[in-house]
């Protein structure tokens, strides 16, 4: 009878932790693949939809890192890393960080276009609730 009793709590402790998100895990998802908008020959936006369902409650903040292709009129390629920061505020299930970015070789003397935008690494904290005491 023990060993039922060992075996069914053992499986129970499993399934529990099975079910909850291991440390680390990210909490937020983007929504779409990156938008790239097309400011001017070699200015550019780049917005990434936040889905933040999983901590809606507190809301969260953290960080993305994506690498940039990009391409001049010329044929020069050149990848670059860039990070940009977001915040989910409480209550919130999406929100959106938008990055500024230049991609040049020639002081804007032609035109260069995004190849593909990769997320690297999507970083999540949980915001604390901060409660005060009168």
């Amino acid at each position: 009878m023990k060993t039922i009793s060992l075996s069914l709590l053992a499986l129970t402790a499993y399934a529990l932790g099975a079910s909850a998100a291991p440390s680390g895990e990210r909490s937020v998802t983007l929504t779409q693949d990156p938008l790239v908008m097309r400011l001017s020959n070699n200015e550019f936006r780049i917005a990434f939809g936040i889905n933040g369902e999983l901590c809606a409650a507190n809301g969260c903040n953290g960080s993305i890192r994506y690498t940039v292709d990009w391409k001049t009129a010329d044929g020069i390629t050149r990848s670059e890393v860039k990070q940009v920061s977001y915040a989910v505020p409480a209550r919130a299930s999406r929100s959106i960080a938008v990055d500024r970015q230049y991609f040049d070789t020639a002081e804007g003397a032609h035109t260069t276009n995004v190849v593909k935008v990769r997320i690297e690494k999507i970083t999540c904290r949980d915001n604390v609730e901060s409660r005060t005491t009168l």
